[in-house]
């Protein structure tokens, strides 16, 4: 080995140790210095504590493209989707795991990386018949990548016992597959499957803020499907109608819901609630309609247009307001909590107690 092999072995403490022998380093030289010997953040620190200028100097190139699914969802991030139940959650998850595997354009104009990775798709909705059912025909089945994994609970797995908690044991199985397959996109349908516990509010928020931990030590990208509970049709969809609101919200980077058109059957709206990457190009006034289709043997979300979100919202009408309070008046007479009611009828609180009380001082 000649000398000049051997300088280049010589490990980055000597360098910079002979290098101050010989004399004062320059700036450029200090610099590329104390980036080769940095250590590893301390593991027993709950914190890392730098300047807040140093967080700017990192070397580290920016993704070429950062869009998973247009301004939805970007890389990096962990984000919600949430919808009423059998509105198409599911479908649209499924479609864009698929097209992220394959490397290909998804949705126009939706833009996806172009490069293909792997991607591990948590089902915890439909069994192994109603996936083939969406994915195949009589004659045909759809050709998956094998970049894309779907993964479904394993009804004979005993590791639960060793670990104090099932969002322990959760977050170990999680960890063992990304290990496994080397996968850093998530999607997980959906959240209320993977929580354990009698609050279902206090179990979401729990694993939310587990998926931030891992997310953050993996540099993984997680799309999280979530339900809404009965809303009222004629309201804007907001973050208020997530199941468990606010609370989940907070722990998520970015969140778009899936609203059905109550105006045109048959069609869905794209909104999104939340992002702090992208930008707010499709709020209220611009939101994206689909319609659900199923050409040859994949059953999938088709972009028609964008439309002003009132278009598609049912109409307030002097019956609708009757319906409802009849409704209300109904499930009070059953001995149902405001809070129950609420929730049920997609109004707020407020609206029921001023009924409850009208109704009341009316008999």
């Amino acid at each position: 080995m000649n000398y000049d092999q051997l300088t280049n072995h010589r490990p980055a403490e000597i360098e910079l140790i002979r290098d101050m022998a010989r004399g004062a380093l320059s700036a450029k030289q200090k610099k590329k210095m104390e980036q080769e010997i940095e250590r590893p953040p301390d593991t027993r620190e709950a914190f890392i504590i730098k300047p807040a200028s140093q967080w700017l100097q990192s070397d580290e190139q920016p993704h070429d493209n950062q869009c998973l699914f247009g301004d939805f969802w970007y890389r990096d991030e962990l984000c919600i989707l949430f919808a009423d139940t059998n509105v198409g959650k599911s479908i649209l998850a499924v479609q864009i795991g698929d097209a992220l595997s394959k490397g290909e354009p998804l949705l126009h104009p939706f833009e996806t990386p172009p490069q293909a990775q792997k991607v591990l798709y948590f089902d915890f909705e439909l069994s192994a018949q109603q996936f083939e059912k969406r994915y195949s025909t009589r004659h045909s089945r759809y050709v998956f990548s094998d970049n894309f994994y779907r993964l479904v609970f394993n009804p004979h797995a005993t590791g639960q016992k060793r670990f104090n908690s099932y969002a322990e044991y959760m977050n170990n199985a999680i960890e063992n597959v990304l290990v496994s397959t080397g996968a850093r996109t998530l999607i997980i349908d959906n959240i209320t499957c993977l929580r354990t516990g009698t609050e279902a509010t206090a179990g979401a928020v729990s694993l939310m803020r587990n998926l931030q931990t891992i997310k953050q030590k993996y540099g993984l990208s997680i799309l999280v499907l979530a339900h809404t509970p009965k809303r009222n049709p004629a309201r804007p969809i907001t973050r208020n109608d997530l199941q468990g609101s606010k609370m989940l919200i907070n722990f998520a980077d970015s969140a778009f819901a899936i609203g059905e058109s109550q105006t045109q059957a048959g069609l869905r709206y794209l909104k999104q609630i939340k992002q702090r990457s992208g930008q707010q190009l499709y709020g209220t006034a611009n939101v994206c309609l689909f319609r659900v289709v199923k050409p040859l043997n994949f059953l999938k979300m088709e972009f028609i247009d964008n439309a002003a979100e009132a278009a598609h919202l049912m109409a307030y009408t002097e019956q609708h307001r009757r319906d409802t309070e009849r409704h209300i008046q109904l499930l009070h007479s059953q001995g149902r909590s405001i809070r129950f009611i609420a929730d049920e009828m997609g109004v707020s609180r407020m609206a029921v107690h001023r009924v409850v009380k009208r109704l009341g001082e009316e008999m």
